[in-house]
């Protein structure tokens, strides 16, 4: 062993010094032998080889310095029954090692029976590498048969030299960043950095001998090694992962080919950085990787630590890392003499994860050998299995086209696929109904029964039905019938929701026109709209009737009309277009009857449930609250205009009208919880949906009321595509759900593919739901309702433009709108992420993100309705970057009392507040006076190490070229003039003599 530590081992010294890398750093072996084995001599084999090489018996002092230990370790042996045996190694390979008093190695024999044992050798890495362990394989055998070692092959040695340095220090200027977490599917998003060591688990498999064979002709064909294929298509999977440039460290050799291979460490891992490009064929990716790689291999002498200030102490340079071993194909089995066989086994896990994910192969020519290393805390056992199984899916893929673009390579594998794609079970009933329908079976089951409470006026259903037959009758006459549109510029109340039973009796379409809206807007979609009739309190023309048209004309009801088909329009609602011209959905009876008859099977609605009709007419989701307790034979109790704003008065209406069912938005619910819903809501189902629930308010609502649906859906699927109940996953996330009936859900990516379980995409729905789509607009049309790739002949999908992820279980999580995502100084950042993630914090209700400023001097700003004392924007920013990357964290955070909000009572984002920006310290402020014995000693410690006589006290080290070795030599000279014995993370948390010599005061007076 060397009489100091190389630069890369000097790193994992200091690793193990700073962190708790457990068994991190622990590298295994396994030989199962089959046959007589006389164990006594093996032991003594295991001794003689450990003592023929000086780097097995190496310790380090407390400065890192190694030296010559004791003597090897001697073997110890165990029994165990071979279904223990895998329990037994997990606590063998973890078990720590004393660097300082040595060995750093340890080997144990087990027996299972007198004719079967496991050898394993646990070696730390700081004197051991995947490359020894041929070495010592082959000297393990050669010693058990009584033959000599061959003399111990010395190490690369020798420091960078100052030339490879400077070409190293250029490569990563114009390269490195700290890369943040890469999107993995079922990703858990933690505090702790993707670069640190954790507990683990691993997935292992083989890629088998017909795949092995395709990798190596393919490789040849493209001119590439083995190697070099299999990390292109590793890095082709995090790129169709949604990563815009994939990094992985890779483990690099400093051996030469052919040389003698010494036991020891002699590798150097180096961050591979590339770019996605998916358009690009797999062939042409490959040789870019390839390129990148052997641009790599220059610098693989020269640690990064070396080449870049301030690299924190971690175990894995980057959150994924890949190791490759390439084993000669006619590699003989080792021979441990006659009657004795022996199968060697070269992976092996020790339970600490490195980082987040570590891919490790052994590649034997015949056969790849994998490894896939994880962080448990971050991926579960069958997230891992996915993982491997969409990188082999596309290996195979690419191994098969290798002219095939990237993102065109088949990922999921058949199994998740299926899931994915799969047609929900037929409830063709629901469609083929109609609301009049349904409503004429209520009617004729209870007559008598209340169906409507206005105020203080209340109607049965014989007497709403005998309105609805008037009011029917009169618009016929003035030539509503099926496929017109009837217009309802009606205040909430007893005549609007006449007026729309009537209108959908006829089988026209109604439109609802708020009297609320600007009167240009009104205007707009009147003509837009082509409208023959409008309900109005202020006639001005032709077409134009009062409520009074409507009444009964006299004693004698005129018969209902036979009522529309399933296909003819139901109503048609405009919404705001990305453009600013508003566009009408036409919603047909089928898709309207679907959503109710599903939402209806699932609340098992019932004759004595009452609904609170509180949504205005022009949201469609008032439909549910008006129309699903009258196909129910239930009540519904109309709200007053106006007062839907008045909390303390809904809570009064809810609890004398014992209301069973409200539908509200999450900024509705939140006025209800803040007005003192609690005891109302006992018996309280709670619907909520039209944009993002809060999990704080998911919690809130969910504790005060018996049931909580949080439902989604777009104008276009009709009201409601989804639901879930329960609202928020065991894991604490809020969930959209799963499609309801007749509904179909798929998260696709650009290429409308499926992405895999726990990547964002964009939800199309498709199935009853779907509008015909927007009116007289057949261009628009034809942008949003595509067809259907994956569904029966003519189906169509909607393009919701909402970014969802769908868990393995099928529940869906939304992530915002793929429109709110921005680009700011070269990031790309989801609004949807950062509100997700404000929201997330318990003194938050809700959040919003927005960007402010001119081009060039854009910012990012968050906006929070606090959930009681507002949280101050120091704890916000810091709640944010322990899961975001820094260029997600907004600069400015602004507490509102409320939110500005639509018409329709979502967040308008184009109204908050221009933010007043935060003033920091003073200029010239440069932390008072830095003096003293102790500041003194530290301050010439540090101008002696870094050579720089004119140095100050608030100059940061790694500014100033300091790295691994510049702590090391500082910390060793404090400790000798100060007696102190500095943590080096001291180093990293205040960089500069001032908060070094700040922490050697507060340690002397302990």
């Amino acid at each position: 062993m060397n009489a100091t530590l190389s630069s890369a081992q000097h790193g994992v010294w200091l690793t193990e010094r700073t962190l708790d890398t457990a068994s991190a750093y622990h590298l295994t072996l396994a030989v199962h032998l089959d046959g007589p084995l006389d164990a006594d001599r093996l032991v003594r084999a295991c001794s003689a080889v450990a003592a023929h090489h000086p780097a097995l018996t190496t310790v380090f002092a407390a400065d890192g310095t190694p030296g010559p230990g004791t003597g090897p370790s001697h073997p110890r042996t165990a029994e165990c029954a071979a279904g223990e045996l895998d329990a037994l190694l997990a606590r063998e390979r973890a078990l720590p090692f004393d660097l300082v008093h040595g060995p750093p190695h340890r080997f144990l024999l087990v027996r299972l029976s007198p004719v079967r044992h496991v050898l394993v050798l646990t070696v730390h890495h700081l004197v051991f590498d995947g490359e020894s362990k041929d070495r010592l394989i082959d000297d393990l055998a050669a010693a058990y048969r009584g033959g000599p070692l061959a003399p111990a092959a010395p190490l690369p040695e020798g420091a960078p030299s100052r030339d490879a340095l400077a070409e190293a220090e250029a490569y990563w200027a114009a390269r490195w960043h700290d890369p943040a977490a890469p999107p993995l599917p079922g990703l858990v998003v933690s505090s702790v950095p993707g670069t640190a060591p954790a507990p683990g688990a691993e997935t292992a498999w083989s890629l088998g001998p017909d795949r092995a064979a395709r990798l190596g002709a393919t490789a040849g064909r493209l001119g590439l090694t083995r190697f070099e294929l299999l990390t292109a298509s590793w890095h082709a999977l995090l790129a169709r992962y949604g990563d815009p440039a994939p990094v992985t460290a890779i483990e690099l050799s400093l051996r030469q080919p052919g040389a003698a291979r010494g036991v020891g460490p002699a590798v150097n891992e180096l961050p591979l950085f590339t770019t996605a490009d998916l358009d690009a064929p797999f062939a042409v990716w490959a040789r870019t990787v390839r390129a990148e790689l052997r641009a790599l291999y220059r610098h693989r002498t020269v640690p990064l630590g070396r080449s870049v200030r301030g690299l924190t102490p971690r175990t894995a340079l980057t959150p994924l890392s890949l190791s490759y071993r390439r084993l000669a194909a006619s590699r003989p089995r080792p021979d441990f003499g006659a009657g004795v066989r022996a199968e060697v086994r070269l992976l092996g896990f020790c339970g600490t994860a490195r980082n987040l994910v570590h891919l490790q192969l052994v590649d034997c020519g015949s056969e790849v050998e994998v490894s896939l290393q994880f962080r448990a805390a971050a991926l579960t056992a069958d997230g891992a299995r996915r993982v491997a199984d969409h990188w082999t899916t596309l290996l195979d893929g690419a191994l098969a086209e290798p002219g095939t673009p990237v993102a065109d390579l088949p990922l999921l594998a058949p199994r998740e696929r299926a899931a994915q794609l799969a047609a929900p079970e037929p409830r063709p009933g629901l469609a083929r109904r109609t609301v009049p329908e349904l409503f004429a079976e209520a009617v004729a089951a209870r007559p008598d029964a209340i169906a409507v409470v206005c105020g203080d006026e209340t109607l049965t259903y014989g007497e709403l039905s005998a309105l609805v037959a008037h009011a029917a009758d009169a618009l016929a006459r003035h030539g509503a019938g099926p496929g017109t549109l009837v217009g309802i510029e009606l205040p909430r109340g007893r005549d609007q929701l006449v007026a729309v039973l009537a209108s959908l009796a006829l089988g026209a379409a109604y439109l609802p026109l708020d009297p609320g809206y600007p009167a240009e807007r009104l205007a707009f979609i009147r003509s837009d709209s082509r409208l023959a009739l409008r309900v109005t309190t202020r006639p001005e023309g032709p077409g134009d009737l009062a409520p009074a048209a409507l009444a009964p004309a006299g004693p004698d009801t005129p018969a209902l009309p036979s009522g529309p088909t399933p296909g003819h329009p139901a109503y048609v609602l405009y919404t705001s277009g990305s453009t600013g011209r508003p566009k009408g959905v036409e919603v047909p009876h089928s898709a309207l009857a679907n959503v109710l008859g599903a939402l209806r099977d699932h609340l098992g609605s019932r004759p004595d449930d009452r609904w609170l009709g509180l949504t205005s007419l022009s949201f469609d989701i008032s439909a549910v609250e008006l129309l699903l307790p009258l196909i129910s034979a239930g009540r519904v109790v109309l709200v007053p205009e106006g007062g839907h704003r008045d909390g303390p008065a809904l809570l009064g209406l809810i609890g004398r009208e014992e209301v069973t069912h409200v539908q509200a938005t999450p900024s509705g619910w939140r006025m209800l919880l803040d007005a003192g819903l609690g005891g109302h809501a006992a018996g309280l189902t709670a619907l909520t949906g039209g944009e993002a629930l809060p999990p704080a308010l998911a919690t809130d609502l969910g504790a005060v009321s018996k049931r909580l649906v949080n439902v989604y859906g777009p104008t276009e699927t009709t009201i409601w595509s989804t639901l879930a109940e329960p609202a928020v996953s065991d894991g604490g996330e809020v969930l959209i759900g799963e499609p309801l009936a007749n509904t179909r859900a798929y998260v696709l990516d650009e290429r409308l593919r499926p992405v895999p379980y726990g990547l964002p995409g964009e939800l199309y729905l498709g199935g009853a739901g779907l509008a015909h789509g927007y009116r007289a607009r057949p261009g628009l049309t034809a942008t949003r309702f595509v067809p259907d790739p994956y569904g029966p002949p003519g189906a169509r999908l909607y393009r919701t433009g909402d970014l969802v992820r769908r868990l393995p279980g099928g529940g869906l999580v939304c992530l915002g709108r793929s429109d709110t995502q921005i680009k700011l100084r070269g990031h790309r950042i989801e609004l949807g992420e950062i509100e997700a993630r404000l929201t997330s914090h318990p003194s938050v209700a809700r959040a919003a993100a927005a960007v402010h400023g001119a081009e060039g001097d854009r910012r990012l700003s968050a906006y929070v309705v606090p959930a009681g004392p507002p949280p101050t924007a120091e704890e916000l920013r810091a709640h944010l970057a322990a899961a975001l990357p820094a260029a997600a964290v907004p600069a400015t955070y602004t507490v509102l009392e409320v939110f500005p909000l639509t018409p329709n009572g979502k967040l308008d984002r184009a109204a908050l507040p221009e933010p007043v920006p935060e003033r920091g310290p003073t200029a010239g402020d440069d932390g008072g006076p830095c003096s003293g014995p102790a500041a003194d000693a530290v301050l010439a410690i540090w101008r002696e190490v870094l050579e720089l006589d004119d140095l100050g006290p608030d100059e940061d080290l790694f500014d100033l070229g300091g790295h691994s070795l510049t702590i090391t030599a500082i910390a060793a000279r404090i400790h000798r003039t100060l007696g102190v014995d500095l943590p080096f993370d001291v180093f990293f948390d205040a960089p500069t003599v001032r908060g070094v010599a700040a922490a050697v005061t507060a340690l002397r007076k302990e």
